[in-house]
């Protein structure tokens, strides 16, 4: 992964952290086409080579905002064409964050407004200054989130509250973002990166890194009103199979994953079927992100 990019900036953090800072301070971070194009090469690079770290943080330059959302001033003056390449663009920078195979934290630094929200909804965790602030305001623009921002807000704080605060357009502070269940925790402005990098989420012993890759995929799949992820068992093999049994076709039913939590009794491994993934999606299914459940 190269280390320079035009609005983005990477370092690490004890060389196992990857520290991604949204960096246009002076346009309050706002989310513009090459923007969505370095954090999506970033991610979809993490997704073929962990290049030896366990965490990714993004957070934003300066102290006004984490990211304002999208830069208007761009789309203003876009044709219908380039609106829709750039949405494009935004759509698969939000998937490559999701299916990150590492822990993705974000440390918002202060607005996090439209695309900015929806950037961090998409992470796994969120840590919040105090003074944070967060909406998504695009239905007072005329347009609705389309970076996943329907769907996440709502699996964080429930299909009411989310239709609230989408169909209103308006902003709620990090004290009610913790509360509702979207921001994991809020600290003071000065100690958001410290409480961030030491969190049990990007802390986590690097012996233990290697169950977290298939552990995501797992939680993912349970927002899967089909059970299509149970269903395509060749790839659920592939993201969960440890070191040992990589490459031989076993597969655990979610009946038998109850079973074996319920009773206390080892689950049965049965051979796996290649070639059971739905070639259609359904209608309830969650976000793109992951392969055996989505409309690819």
């Amino acid at each position: 992964m190269r280390s320079q990019f035009e609005t983005i900036a990477v370092g690490r953090y004890d060389d196992q952290i990857l520290l991604v800072t949204l960096n246009r301070p002076e346009l309050s971070n706002a989310l513009n086409t090459r923007m969505g194009l370095d954090l999506m090469e970033v991610f979809e690079a993490l997704s073929i080579d962990l290049e030896g770290l366990r965490a990714v943080i993004v957070t934003g330059s300066g102290e006004k905002a984490f990211c304002a959302g999208g830069d208007l001033k761009e789309r203003n003056g876009m044709t219908d064409q380039s609106w829709q390449a750039q949405h494009a663009i935004f759509e698969r920078m939000a998937r490559a964050i999701m299916g990150c195979p590492l822990p993705v934290l974000a440390a918002v630094n202060g607005a996090a407004y439209g695309g900015g929200c929806e950037i961090a909804a998409a992470c796994d965790f969120i840590y919040a200054v105090s003074h944070a602030r967060f909406a998504l305001t695009e239905v007072t623009l005329g347009i609705m989130p389309g970076t996943g921002g329907t769907q996440n807000l709502a699996r964080a704080v429930g299909e009411r509250r989310a239709k609230e605060l989408i169909l209103s357009g308006l902003p709620f502070t990090a004290a009610e973002a913790e509360a509702w269940g979207l921001v994991n925790r809020v600290v003071e402005s000065a100690d958001l990166l410290e409480a961030t990098i030491e969190s049990p989420d990007a802390s986590r012993p690097t012996d233990r890194s290697r169950y977290v890759r298939p552990s995501k995929p797992f939680i993912a799949a349970s927002r899967c009103h089909c059970g299509m992820a149970w269903r395509s068992r060749s790839r659920l093999t592939i993201a969960w199979s440890p070191p040992k049994t990589a490459g031989k076709a076993c597969w655990r039913s979610m009946n038998e994953e109850s079973r074996s939590f319920g009773d206390g009794k080892a689950s049965v491994h049965r051979p796996a079927k290649a070639g059971r993934h739905l070639s259609r999606p359904c209608t309830g299914c969650v976000s793109r992100a992951w392969p055996w459940c989505s409309r690819r």
